[in-house]
Order: structure tokens, then C-alpha cells, then sequence
């Protein structure tokens, strides 16, 4: 948010690095530098956003999946390094104590959840930029938005190896829905407690321990990128009295819309088995539903006859017509 001609705003998440950063700079009670790059390459856009440990250099993620380092340059006032392809870099620093009121913004859990409240701004040192920039933006609001996606990819892979870290064995999948309130975890199950220590340990991993809400472990058989076979485990192999589990206290933060806006910063969440019991697994009902192969042969076949989108939703009309036809036929 533009402040005035050397002020812009800033919000920074509780726990996260910059937020570490500040807090360790007015411990000392000296002015936090830091430098804001604008129009990089997409896979900074993304290693940005991926909360990954403290230990982990976005810069060299980032080269690692390109396959080639990403070119840096020091930024003349902070000394920071910057990414040299950037479109424009602010640079300056955040005082102790001084803020402005800043927002509303859309958020990416689909509200004004930050309303207008006093946050730090930058006083703007120096500005480098090429000439007629071009900023990559990315729209939020209500899921999905441009960042959805590319944000699950990237939280689903760091909960996965937190669980492998944790040698919780056999994970066949991670999914989040509804960004990384709602996530969703495959097993295939080995001994007893087996999907509760999944839980447990997914609620606090990297990419779902912030803002969490809802922690769903499924066997295998489930997918789990498809949220009605998600509602149909948890419809039915959960016993909620036995099934369910509340952490309290869990990180949370200012943007947490079911907290009293005067009580936010932490919350509970649901952990939930959603799993055949492991006990008498055995005995468990099978499932009446034809075999995967076979749907997937179905769907090639008839697909695009049957289910034909009309502006994003099912046409009745048009699957009845064509039941007709292929019955005349």
C-alpha cells in the first residue's frame, strides 16, 4: 500500500522469516533493512510463498528447479541481494515502533479478513527499475484464485516430506483443499495408530501448520484430489466421538476469520481419522463402486457425451438428449 512518495506498507505473518527477522533487529532497537523485488522470475513468486524451514534458501530452491543460479546483484543502500532479473526492487527500512493503518486487501481465503489496522511501512531508501517494468501480479479472493494451485503444489510437497522426515511410512499422497486450511492425507496402513500419527504430525508441518483447520487422514483407495471421495470416507468410516481429535492453541494469525478479531493469533483444529479401522480392517464393508480401470474406460468412452460443460456446470438437458439419441439409436 503506497503510503506517500517514500512510504509503502508492508504485512508480514506472524512466524514467518520476516517477522523473525524484524523482531531480532528491534531487539537491538535498530531499523530492520529490507529490500521488496517486484516482476521476478515466477519460481521466486513461488519459493516465496512456500513457507520453507529457516534453514532453506529461496534463492537456491529456485535455482535447483530452474536448473541454472539465479543471477543476484547488491542492492546499493541495504547491501541485500536482490534478484538482478527483477522489474523494479524497493529498497529502505522499517523503524521500531512506527506504523500506519493499512488495507482493507482481499485475502486468500476469500474475505477482507484484514480490515484497515496499523501496520509497519518502509521508509523507501532507493528504487531501481528497467525501463516501462512489467509487474506479474497475482489476483486473491475467494479459492480458487491465480494462487491456489501453485500454492498447494508447493505446501502438499512440504507436509509430504515433513511426514517422510518424521518416518511416518507409507504416505501415498497429500492434497490440500481449500488452500492449507483443509488437508488431506493418503496411507496405506501398517500397524495400529498408524493414521493418527499421520494427523498428528501433518497438523504442525510446514505447509499446513499455519492457519490449519482440518486434517484428514484416508486409506489409499480414496482420492484424494477429488473432494467428494474425501466427503465419502469421512461420511463413512469416521465415528466422530472415537474418529475425531481438537489441538488447541496452534499457530494462527490476524487473518483467521473464525477468531473474534480481538482473540486472534491462535485457534484449534480437527484432526480426523478418516481411515477403515485398522483393528477389524478385514471386516470393514467393501466398497460398491466399480473398479477404477473400468470408470476411467467409461469416462474415455462416453465422457464427452454424457457430462458436456455448459458455462461451467452439467447441461440436463443436454445428457437427456443425449440418452435419447442413443436409445433411438
Amino acid at each position: 500500500m503506497v503510503h506517500g512518495p517514500d512510504r509503502i506498507g508492508i504485512f508480514r505473518s506472524p512466524g514467518r522469516h520476516a517477522t523473525l527477522h524484524e523482531q531480532k533487529y528491534f531487539e537491538r532497537g535498530e531499523p530492520f533493512p529490507i529490500a521488496v523485488s517486484l516482476g521476478h522470475d515466477p519460481l521466486l513468486f513461488a519459493a516465496g510463498a512456500a513457507s520453507f524451514g529457516v534453514d532453506t534458501n529461496e534463492l537456491e530452491w529456485a535455482g535447483a528447479v530452474k536448473g541454472a543460479p539465479i543471477d543476484v546483484l547488491t542492492a546499493p543502500y541495504t547491501g541485500l541481494p536482490v534478484p538482478a532479473a527483477a522489474e523494479i526492487v524497493l529498497e529502505g527500512e522499517i523503524m521500531p515502533g512506527e506504523a500506519l493503518p493499512e488495507g482493507p486487501f482481499g485475502e486468500w481465503h476469500g474475505y477482507y479478513a484484514s480490515d484497515q489496522r496499523p501496520e509497519p511501512f518502509i521508509r523507501v531508501k532507493s528504487i531501481m527499475h528497467r525501463d516501462d517494468p512489467i509487474v506479474l501480479g497475482a489476483g486473491v479472493g475467494r479459492p480458487p484464485d491465480d494462487t491456489t494451485y501453485m500454492n498447494a503444489i508447493m505446501r502438499c510437497a512440504l507436509t509430504w516430506n515433513f511426514l517422510a522426515a518424521g518416518a511416518v511410512p507409507d504416505v501415498r499422497g497429500v492434497w490440500h483443499l481449500q488452500r492449507f486450511l483443509l488437508c488431506v492425507v493418503a496411507i496405506r496402513q501398517r500397524y495400529p495408530g498408524h493414521a493418527k500419527q499421520a494427523a498428528l504430525l501433518a497438523s504442525q508441518a510446514p505447509g499446513t501448520s499455519y492457519l490449519g483447520r482440518y486434517v484428514v487422514v484416508v486409506d489409499d483407495d480414496i482420492d484424494i484430489t477429488d473432494s467428494q471421495d474425501v466427503l465419502w470416507a469421512m461420511c463413512t468410516r469416521v465415528d466422530p466421538e472415537r474418529d475425531i481429535d481438537i489441538i488447541r492453541r496452534c499457530w494462527s494469525g490476524p487473518l483467521d476469520t473464525a477468531i473474534h478479531p480481538d482473540q486472534r493469533g491462535v485457534n484449534s483444529r480437527a484432526i480426523i481419522d478418516a481411515t477403515r479401522p485398522y483393528e477389524w480392517r478385514d471386516r470393514f464393508p467393501k466398497p460398491a463402486r466399480v473398479s477404477r480401470e473400468l470408470e476411467h474406460r467409461m469416462l474415455d468412452k462416453w465422457g464427452a457425451a454424457f457430462f458436456a460443460p455448459v458455462d461451467g456446470d452439467l447441461d440436463a438437458r443436454h445428457i437427456a438428449d443425449q440418452a435419447d439419441s442413443r436409445a433411438g439409436a
